[in-house]
């Protein structure tokens, strides 16, 4: 019991490190943290400048993880991303030799990744779901953790490719990045303009991540909590104006292994419906298809998601 109080606190020290690098956006960092402890990937959306890629490099920084930034843009080649077949040329004959790309790390960011064609954007299926890249009839592992940050931005349309509803559902959790603060926009300007940014330290190591990560999956979930995550997929199934489709069965494994995750950093080694209700958000608002009612009055999945949670808030305590 002491040593999982230790790595508790130890993770809450990671936590606050992070922190120090970047100003405000308490919440996003405990989510990004949440993707971390559970093994999933991140979409992360909000405008240019709110200091998406610097998280991503202050993550691998605290956890010495390596980082690398692939900059998606229309002209991005599938081998741009995992790789390719080079030749070699030896005395009196000549072989292939596989030369890397960019998805050979820790932590991806894949920085505006609906600005590739969809072809491109298909590269990264395999490393998010089976962490391997298979180039000509080779398969490669990657090497754990492994985790893709991709970032969008939600006001540029023009030049952009939707991603398609099989790689979204890829997404553990999707995580909205606001605007600062007006106190937050000072602190900002502050770091950036002038003072010496602080020195981020590492830590956790990987190995230690990679326990906490198995520790993590063992949490015990009380059966009337499993219910109510069940209850909230299947909600989203149920006959409702705003919604075209709803969740899929990877919505209910995201609630689970988020849910454990912040037990955990919460102190906890159980589940309970507030932390549920707290990751149903960012695990359900990416695979929801929202009809051309809720299009045309503005309603955002976030709203809808609300409801929902509201209405099965009202069955829990009936």
């Amino acid at each position: 019991m002491a040593q999982i109080e230790a790595l508790q606190q130890k993770l809450w020290e990671c936590e606050q490190e992070i922190g120090r690098g970047i100003i405000g956006q308490r919440e996003v960092i405990r989510q990004v943290m949440l993707a971390l402890l559970s093994g999933g990937n991140v979409l992360l959306e909000g405008m240019p400048g709110l200091g998406k890629t610097m998280l991503v490099r202050t993550v691998g920084q605290v956890f010495d993880l390596s980082f690398k930034r692939i900059q998606f843009t229309p002209d991005l080649m599938p081998s741009d991303v995992t790789g390719t077949n080079v030749m070699v040329k030896q005395e009196g004959s000549s072989r292939f030799r596989f030369e890397r790309g960019p998805i050979f790390a820790h932590l991806v960011l894949a920085d505006e990744i609906n600005r590739a064609t969809p072809k491109t954007q298909s590269a990264l299926l395999e490393a998010m779901q089976e962490h391997t890249v298979t180039v000509g009839t080779e398969s490669y592992c990657l090497e754990e953790p492994f985790l893709v940050l991709a970032t969008q931005n939600p006001i540029e349309q023009e030049g952009t490719y939707p991603l398609p509803e099989a790689q979204l559902d890829r997404f553990l959790l999707k995580i909205l990045v606001p605007f600062p603060s007006r106190e937050e926009l000072r602190g900002i300007v502050d770091l950036t303009e002038g003072q010496k940014p602080p020195q981020i330290c590492r830590q956790l190591d990987r190995e230690a991540l990679l326990s906490a990560r198995e520790l993590i999956g063992q949490l015990p979930i009380a059966g009337p909590v499993m219910d109510y995550i069940l209850d909230l997929v299947m909600a989203t199934h149920e006959e409702n104006v705003y919604i075209r489709e709803g969740a899929s069965p990877r919505a209910a494994q995201a609630m689970i292994r988020a849910s454990r995750a912040r037990a955990f950093l919460e102190g906890r080694l159980n589940v309970s419906f507030e932390d549920v209700k707290n990751v149903a958000f960012p695990a359900l608002r990416h695979r929801l298809l929202l009809s051309f009612d809720a299009i045309s009055e503005g309603v955002t999945e976030d709203a809808v998601i609300g409801r929902i949670l509201e209405a099965k808030e009202k069955d829990l305590y009936a």
